[in-house]
C-alpha cells in the first residue's frame, strides 16, 4: 500500500471517461498501488515488439521493483494514468519530473518532465495514446510542468507519430540511435485544432455506430403482440431493417428459434455473431443484466427506452448513474434511458428503431428531442407538411435521447456535421448541460448547414454532474444566436423554418417582393415583413381574376429584379376552382422558380388545400405510395391549424435515393431535380421562417471573416499575472479594493478615475484641491451606489463652497458620513453613461456584456453579450446590437460619441479576461463614453483560482 508519505490525495478529478477513435469508450484514471495485478495482467498481454520499443532492450516480464515503481506515485513528481475497459488496463502513461541533466527533480526545481507510453497491441490504432497524452498533459500542466520529453526508438514509428500530431511546438533531435523529442505542452491553437478535430471524428463515429448497426437486438421482446419491446421489434422489421434483427427475452420456451418471423433467443450470449446495437426494453431492476450481458457479448451501444431512472426521483437518478457507468466500462455508449428512439431513412439502413408505428418520410432533416413526446409531434408534423406541402422534404435521423444520460445533442451535431445525409438540423432542447461547447459546436455546424432550435428553459439535464450555468435564459439565447444557431420559440416555427431551409437558396438580403391575387392579404404580408426587419417592396395586386399564366409571369418578373431578394407569392381561391386550377396554377410557379434558381420562393394560401398538395406533385421526385393506400400528402389539412397539424395515424412512403453532397458544400441548396416551393397557412409563418433566413444568411456571410482579437503593445501581461498571483495567495477568492483594481487594470490599458475617500467635509476639501475644480462628490454605500436617480450624487462642484454645501445635503438626506462612504472625484467629461461587464460562468466561459447605465435600460434588460475572446468586428456589432444604441450615434440632435474608443474597451477587458482565467468577474460602472474618449469611473474586480480543467484541457464525457 502506498503511505500518506509516497503520495498526495487521491486526485478524483483526473478520472474521465473518454470516446476513442472508433467509436467506443474508455476510462481514464490515476494509477494507484492497489492497481499491481492489474500492471502485471496488462504487461503480459503487450507483445514483445511493444515491450522493447518501450524499455529499448527485450523486457519479457515486470519485475516486483517495476511494478511498485509503476503504481506507486506521489501525483505532483511522478504520475501514471491508465485507459480502462472492463475495469482491465489496455494503456498506460507515465511522467517523471526531471532537472537539467535528465535526474528526478523536485516540483520548486524543474518545470520539464520525460513522459513514456504503452499501449496493448489489440488497442493500438484506436487513438487511446493520443487521448492520453492530452489528460497526462493536463495534469503535468496543473502540477506545474510545462514541457515533456520523449525518447523513442526511430522503428516506434506510430508512437512518434502520436507526439508529431498533437499540434505542439516541438524540437526533434537524434542521437545514440534514439528519436528525441522535446515539446511545450501549453495549448496552442494547432494542438486545440488537432484536439477538436479528433474529437469530432470520435464523437461522430460513436453516434455512428448507434445510428448504422449492422445487427440489432431487441431485448425484451414479449411473445404475444403488444408491449413496448414486441412493438418495437416489428417497427424494425416492418421498417425494412438492412441488417440482422434478433429478439431477446429470457422468458422465451427453450428450444424457440424465432418470434414473428425473427430469431429468438433467450440471452445476447447466445447471438451467434456481432452485435453492434441493442434496444433494451425490459424493467429498469433487469437491466444491468443485460447490460452485462451486452459488454460482454461485444455489443457496440444502447438504446435504452426503458423507464424507472432519473425522472423518477432520487433513487432513479442514481440507478442512472450506475447505468452509464456500467455501460461506458465496457466500451458503450447509451441513448436513454427513458428513449423514444432512433431511426435513420438511410436506403442502406432503413432503421426504425423507435415507438413510431411507421417509418418517417426520407428526406435530408436531421431531427433530435430530449422529450419522447416532442419527438412524436415533430415526426408527425414534418410528416404532414413534408409530404403535403414541400414534397418528399423529410428526415435523415432521428434520435430522441429521453434522460440524456450519455449522449447529448452535441454528440449527434458532432455526427450530423459531415453527414452527407443530413443537410439542415432540427433541434427541441429542454436544456443545454454544457453551453460552452453547444456553442463552439454549433458555431462550426451552422458554418456549414442550418441548425434551428426550440429552447426549453429547462434544468440541467436529470442525472448529470456537469457545471449548470447561472446565465439568464435569455443570455444563453443570445449566444446562440451569436453561433449561428437559428433560434426560434415554437414547433411550429422549427418546422416552418427547417422546411424552407431544406428547400430554397438561402437570400441574399433582406428585399422582398411580394405578388398574388388578394390585396389584403398581400398588405398583410407587407406589414409582418415591416414587423421583422425585412425590406419589402409594395405588393403587387394581380387581382382575383389572374389566371395561373399571370402568376407565373408576374413571378419570373419578381426573380429576374435585382432589387429583390426573395419573393412571398400570396393566393387565394376564386369561386368554383377546383384540383385542376390549383394544379396549373402550382405548375406555373414551379415552372418560373426554376428558371430563377437563387432566390428563395415561398407561398402563402388561404383556405387553399389543393394548391399545397399540386405544389407537391407539380415538383415531387419522390416514390408514390402504392394502390389502394392512404399517404399524408393526400389527407386534407386540418382547417383550425393548417398543413402543420398533427395526425393521429400516417403512412410511410417507399425510401428514395437522395444524391449525396460534400459535407462541406455550402448548404442549403435544392438538391438537383425541380425546385419544391413551401406553402404556408398563414403570412406571420411564412415571414418569420424568411426572417430567420435572412438572418442566418447574413451571418454566415460574416462568419466568413469573423475578425480578428487585437493585439495592444502596451499591454503588460506578464506583470498583470504575477500581481494577480501575488495576490491570491491572500486567500481563494477576493474582490479587489479600489488601488489593485486601478493596477490591475492599468496594466490593460484600462485606467480608471481616481475616487478619493472624503469621510469629513474637510479630507473632500483637501481632495478636491489635490484633484483638481470641479469635482464630482458621491456616495458608494451599496444602497446608493450607481443610483443617481436616488440623489446620491452631487456634479459639476466648481469650488469650495460648493462642496461644502452638497456635503451638507447629501448627509442631511441619506445619513452619516460612514454610511454613506462619500469619495471625490474629478469631473469626466460628458458623455454617455454605460457598464462593461465579464464573467466566467462555470458552463458558458468568459461571457462579456455592454449596455448603457441606468434603470431604463436595467428594467428592458437591454444588453450584448459575446463570449470571450471578442473580435474587432464582434465588438462593433456589440455596440450597435442594444435597442439603445441610436442614444450613442446622435439621436435627436446629441453629439454622437467615441464608439472606436468604447470598442477598444470592450476588447482590452476582453483581453483581460482572456488572457487570466483567474479574473473572474469585471464590472466598469459608470464608463462614460464622451465625444472624444471614454472615462471609466468606478470598476470592481474578483479573483478565484482558476479551475483544473477548463475548455483548453482534454476531451472527456459528462462525468457521473
Amino acid at each position: 500500500m502506498q503511505t500518506a508519505s509516497d503520495r498526495h490525495e487521491y486526485p478524483a478529478h483526473w478520472e474521465a471517461d473518454v470516446v476513442l477513435r472508433d467509436g467506443g469508450t474508455a476510462r481514464i484514471r490515476p494509477i494507484t498501488a492497489e492497481d499491481a495485478d492489474r500492471l502485471v495482467s496488462f504487461y503480459e498481454q503487450v507483445s514483445d515488439e511493444s515491450k522493447y520499443y518501450r524499455f529499448f532492450a527485450p523486457y519479457p516480464r515486470l519485475s516486483a521493483k517495476d511494478v511498485h515503481r509503476f503504481t506507486h506515485h506521489d501525483f505532483v513528481d511522478r504520475v501514471g494514468l491508465a485507459a480502462t475497459i472492463g475495469g482491465e488496463f489496455i494503456a498506460t502513461v507515465r511522467y517523471d519530473r526531471i532537472g537539467a541533466a535528465g535526474q528526478p527533480a523536485g516540483a520548486g526545481t524543474s518545470d520539464e518532465a520525460e513522459v513514456a507510453f504503452l499501449v496493448q497491441d489489440a488497442h493500438q490504432g484506436r487513438g487511446v495514446a493520443s487521448a492520453l497524452l492530452e489528460h497526462i498533459a493536463a495534469v503535468a500542466r496543473e502540477r506545474g510542468i510545462r514541457r515533456f520529453t520523449a525518447e523513442v526508438l526511430p522503428a516506434n514509428t506510430k508512437m512518434i507519430k502520436v507526439f508529431t500530431d498533437a499540434g505542439y511546438t516541438q524540437k526533434r533531435s537524434f542521437e545514440d540511435g534514439v528519436v528525441r523529442l522535446e515539446f511545450d505542452i501549453e495549448p496552442t491553437d494547432r494542438s486545440l485544432a488537432v484536439q477538436r478535430a479528433r474529437e469530432q471524428r470520435a464523437e461522430a463515429r460513436s453516434v455512428r455506430r448507434l445510428l448504422v448497426p449492422g445487427s440489432v437486438a431487441v431485448v425484451g421482446v414479449g411473445r404475444a403482440p403488444g408491449g413496448v419491446g414486441r412493438s418495437i421489434l416489428d417497427h424494425i422489421r416492418d421498417g425494412g431493417f438492412t441488417g440482422r434483427l434478433h429478439a431477446v427475452n429470457r422468458a422465451f420456451e427453450a428450444g424457440r428459434t424465432e418470434i414473428a418471423g425473427v430469431p429468438a433467443h433467450r440471452s445476447v450470449r447466445e447471438i451467434d455473431g456481432p452485435v453492434d446495437l441493442a434496444v433494451v426494453a425490459v424493467p429498469a431492476e433487469h437491466v444491468p443484466g443485460v447490460v452485462t450481458e451486452c459488454g460482454e457479448h461485444g455489443v457496440q451501444g444502447l438504446v435504452v427506452i426503458s423507464a424507472g431512472y432519473a425522472e423518477s426521483g432520487p433513487e432513479g437518478r442514481e440507478r442512472q448513474r450506475a447505468l452509464v457507468r456500467h455501460a461506458r466500462a465496457y466500451g458503450m455508449r447509451i441513448i436513454g434511458p427513458n428513449a423514444f428512439g432512433i431511426v435513420n431513412t438511410s436506403p442502406g439502413v432503413r432503421l426504425n428503431a423507435s415507438l413510431a408505428p411507421e417509418m418517417p418520410r426520407p428526406g435530408r432533416i436531421g431531427m433530435f428531442a430530449q422529450s419522447g413526446a416532442i419527438g412524436i409531434a415533430l415526426l408527425s408534423r414534418l410528416h404532414r407538411r413534408g409530404g403535403g406541402v414541400t414534397g418528399t422534404t423529410g428526415v435523415s435521423t432521428f434520435v430522441s435521447s429521453g434522460n440524456r444520460a450519455d449522449v447529448s445533442g452535441n454528440d449527434v451535431l458532432q455526427y450530423w456535421y459531415d453527414d452527407p445525409d443530413t443537410d439542415v438540423a432540427l433541434m427541441y432542447l429542454e436544456s443545454i448541460g454544457n453551453p460552452r461547447k453547444f456553442t463552439r459546436l454549433a458555431r462550426r455546424t451552422a458554418a456549414a448547414k442550418p441548425l434551428v432550435v426550440v429552447q426549453g428553459a429547462g434544468s440541467a439535464p436529470q442525472g448529470h454532474a456537469v457545471r449548470a450555468t447561472r446565465l439568464p435564459h435569455a443570455t444563453v439565447s443570445a449566444l446562440l444566436r451569436q453561433a449561428g444557431v437559428i433560434r426560434v420559440d415554437t414547433i411550429t416555427e422549427l418546422v416552418d423554418t427547417g422546411l424552407l431551409l431544406a428547400r430554397q437558396p438561402l437570400p441574399s438580403g433582406p428585399r422582398v417582393a411580394i405578388l398574388g391575387n388578394s390585396e389584403s392579404l398581400g398588405v398583410l404580408t407587407y406589414d409582418r415583413c415591416l414587423a421583422e426587419g425585412l425590406r419589402p417592396q409594395p405588393p403587387r395586386d394581380l387581382t382575383t381574376a389572374a389566371s395561373a399564366e399571370d402568376f407565373r409571369a408576374a413571378l419570373a418578373q419578381a426573380l429576374a429584379d435585382e432589387t429583390s431578394d426573395a419573393v412571398v407569392v400570396t393566393a387565394i381561391p376564386a369561386l368554383g376552382e377546383g384540383a385542376t386550377e390549383d394544379a396549373a396554377l402550382a405548375a406555373a410557379l414551379q415552372s418560373a422558380a426554376e428558371a430563377a434558381p437563387g432566390k428563395p420562393v415561398l407561398v402563402v394560401h388561404v383556405e387553399l388545400g389543393g394548391l399545397a398538395e399540386a405544389l407537391s406533385a407539380a415538383a415531387s421526385t419522390g416514390p408514390q405510395a402504392a394502390p389502394g393506400t392512404a399517404t399524408p400528402a393526400t389527407a386534407p389539412a386540418d382547417p383550425a391549424t393548417g398543413p402543420g397539424a398533427l395526425t393521429a395515424s400516417t403512412t410511410a412512403a417507399a425510401p428514395q435515393a437522395t444524391p449525396a453532397q460534400p459535407s462541406d458544400a455550402a448548404p442549403p441548396r435544392p438538391a438537383a431535380g425541380p425546385r419544391l416551393i413551401p406553402a404556408y397557412p398563414a403570412a406571420e409563418r411564412a415571414v418569420r421562417a424568411l426572417a430567420e433566413a435572412v438572418r442566418y444568411g447574413q451571418w454566415r456571410r460574416e462568419a466568413a471573416d469573423p475578425g480578428k482579437v487585437p493585439e495592444y503593445d502596451d499591454i503588460d501581461e506578464r506583470g498583470a499575472a504575477e500581481l494577480i498571483r501575488t495576490l491570491l495567495a491572500r486567500g481563494q477568492g477576493l474582490t479587489l479594493g479600489p488601488e489593485e483594481t486601478c493596477e490591475l487594470l492599468g496594466r490593460y490599458g484600462v485606467h480608471v478615475r481616481r475616487a478619493l475617500p472624503a469621510p469629513t467635509p474637510d479630507t473632500a476639501v483637501e481632495a478636491a484641491r489635490s484633484l483638481g475644480y470641479p469635482v464630482a462628490l458621491k456616495a458608494t454605500a451599496p444602497h446608493l451606489r450607481h443610483r443617481a436617480d436616488l440623489g446620491g450624487v452631487r456634479l459639476d462642484l466648481a469650488d469650495e463652497e460648493q462642496l461644502r454645501r452638497a456635503y451638507a445635503e447629501l448627509t442631511g438626506l441619506f445619513g452619516k458620513p460612514e454610511e454613506l462612504r462619500p469619495v471625490v472625484q474629478a469631473m469626466a467629461p460628458r458623455g454617455v453613461d454605460t457598464v462593461v461587464r465579464a464573467v466566467i460562468d462555470p458552463a458558458a466561459g468568459a461571457v462579456l456584456s455592454f449596455g448603457l447605465a441606468g434603470a431604463a435600460s436595467q428594467l428592458l434588460d437591454d444588453m450584448a453579450h459575446r463570449l470571450v475572446p471578442v473580435t474587432g468586428r464582434e465588438a462593433t456589432s456589440m455596440v450597435r446590437s442594444i435597442r439603445t444604441a441610436p442614444l450613442l450615434f446622435g439621436w435627436r440632435g446629441s453629439a454622437p460619441v467615441d464608439t472606436p474608443a468604447l470598442e477598444e474597451l470592450l476588447l482590452r477587458v476582453s483581453r483581460l479576461v482572456d488572457d487570466h482565467p483567474e479574473v473572474v468577474a469585471v464590472t466598469l460602472e459608470p464608463a462614460v463614453v464622451a465625444p472624444r474618449g471614454v472615462s471609466v469611473l468606478s470598476a470592481s474586480v474578483r479573483l478565484a483560482p482558476p479551475p483544473a480543467r477548463d475548455d483548453l484541457g482534454p476531451r472527456t464525457l459528462p462525468a457521473y
